[in-house]
């Protein structure tokens, strides 16, 4: 038991302290920890394994959609990063440069890719001479850096794993659909996977990727009431592809622009996951994504016929492809029970000698710890329904906890007492004036545009939340990580 309270107490409590609690999580649950390369983290086996979950079911996703993986280097030449001057400024500050090939100095320097626009319009130049070479749609899972000058584990490191899609079109309206269809994969993948509800919407002029025509986002609510912006998607229109002489033969022979995309989510997602969900005593994780989804342990594991028992149902949960391990560790099973809900695992299942002499077994949900005996026989048909019925609770109640932190204000003065005494998102209508953004921004101390709602309510009559002028947007404020 002295043990139990030891491993469950290294937790700073969420409430107290909201960036300890998520430091300690990471690193109680051993998901990554800091390297030698200042800035740059070391993802370890349990926050890889969620990593490759992530990966392997929104992969699925695109390639229902036709979209092909490829891979690009890592290395971008000077010369071609700043053909596109908007989207070089952009960046400009974060860019790390290799200046040496071993002990030579080079003759240009090549950037460390922070994005890899610049390499995919640079092949399509030389791949695309005529219509029937399009669309491309491809993508490519692979690492960035960007020269952050404060790092935290997940939500923002120098090096970090993401996904890059990029497409070019022969239409404006085909390349904005394919925007739009990327944006609701992201949205669609985070609800229906991670169990996060979303608010979701256009970014602002000023918040928009460089480069981009439009910028499309997924923003979370974390449990301290900061917004993640989990995921995006940009229609470039035909800037960079016209910046790189990307032209296409029509069937008469006529010279066109093409039109491009690009789209990407990264490892910060993992951050979501656990400062949506987690607890006091852990990480909470969605049974779809979750590497291990049951955790059986042994009660009595010494007693005769224990160990078979539990290897049995080990056995019959691997045939219907349950993600499922035994814990038969020299441990006490109050140890194990609290490492399975530091670990998040969303299941476990106890069984000893009582339960095997009345042939069943006791499963306890790690979201509301809620214990359900069943028959040992019925194993394989309530397992899954149990799995489910976590997944759309977890979902659930985390939209009721974003629907409860999300507040209309009607003057300036009302959006800056609610950013004084809440928690959350304020709904709120604007100008469109850069400058009014800027201070509303600076006078709510940090509630910054999120996005533009898609579902915008009606803005006739409506006036901005700061200078009274005409409204042109119904605009979500928070504070962001």
């Amino acid at each position: 038991m002295a043990n139990e309270k030891k491993f469950v107490q290294k937790i700073t409590s969420r409430n107290v302290d909201f960036a300890a609690w998520y430091t300690d999580v990471v690193k109680e649950a051993k998901l990554c920890d800091y390297s030698g390369t200042k800035g740059c983290l070391n993802y370890l086996p349990n926050g890889y394994a969620i990593w490759e979950n992530i990966q392997s079911n929104l992969d699925k996703r695109f390639k229902e959609t036709e979209v092909q993986n490829v891979y690009l280097p890592i290395l971008i030449p000077e010369s071609l990063l700043n053909k596109e001057k908007d989207h070089i400024a952009g960046f400009a500050p974060e860019v790390a440069w290799v200046t040496h090939g071993g002990e030579e100095k080079l003759e240009e320097r090549f950037c460390i890719r922070p994005t890899s626009e610049t390499l995919f319009c640079d092949l399509w130049q030389k791949q695309v001479k005529s219509y029937r070479d399009l669309p491309l749609i491809w993508n490519q899972w692979n690492s960035v850096l960007r020269w952050e000058k404060t790092t935290r584990p997940f939500l923002r490191s120098r090096e970090f794993l993401w996904q890059e899609g990029h497409t070019i079109h022969a239409t404006y309206e085909e390349a904005e659909e394919r925007t739009k269809m990327m944006f609701k994969i992201y949205h669609d993948f985070v609800t229906e996977d991670l169990a996060i509800p979303l608010v979701c919407g256009k970014k602002t002029e000023s918040e928009k990727f460089a480069g981009a025509q439009d910028t499309y986002t997924i923003e979370a609510m974390m449990h301290d009431g900061k917004a993640l912006q989990s995921g995006t998607s940009h229609f470039f229109g035909n800037g960079f592809p016209d910046a790189f002489n990307i032209k296409y033969l029509d069937k008469e022979n006529k010279l066109h622009s093409v039109y491009e995309t690009s789209w990407g989510m990264s490892t910060r997602i993992i951050g979501a996951i656990i400062m949506v969900h987690g607890d006091d005593s852990g990480l909470i994780l969605p049974p779809r994504i979750a590497p291990t989804q049951t955790m059986i342990i042994p009660i009595a594991e010494h007693k005769e016929g224990v160990l078979e028992k539990a290897n049995e149902l080990l056995n019959k949960l691997k045939k219907i492809n349950i993600r499922v391990k035994l814990d038969n560790s020299n441990k006490t099973p109050g140890f194990k029970f609290a490492e399975q809900e530091m670990l998040g695992i969303p299941t476990r299942i106890e069984i000893g000698p009582k339960d095997i002499e009345n042939n069943q077994i006791v499963i306890v949900r790690r979201d509301n710890r809620e214990k359900i005996i069943i028959s040992f026989d019925e194993i394989e048909k309530k397992l899954p329904i149990i799995l489910e019925s976590i997944q759309k609770d977890m979902y659930n109640n985390a939209k009721k906890f974003l629907d409860s932190h999300l507040y209309e204000a009607n003057s300036f003065d009302d959006m800056k007492k609610i950013a004084k005494e809440k928690i959350g998102f304020i709904k709120a209508h604007w100008c469109g004036s850069e400058k009014c953004e800027e201070l509303i921004k600076n006078e709510t101390d940090g509630f910054g545009s999120r996005c533009l709602p898609l579902d915008e309510q009606n803005i006739e009559n409506k006036k901005c939340i700061y200078c009274g002028k005409e409204a042109k947007h119904y605009v979500v404020w928070g504070k962001a990580y």
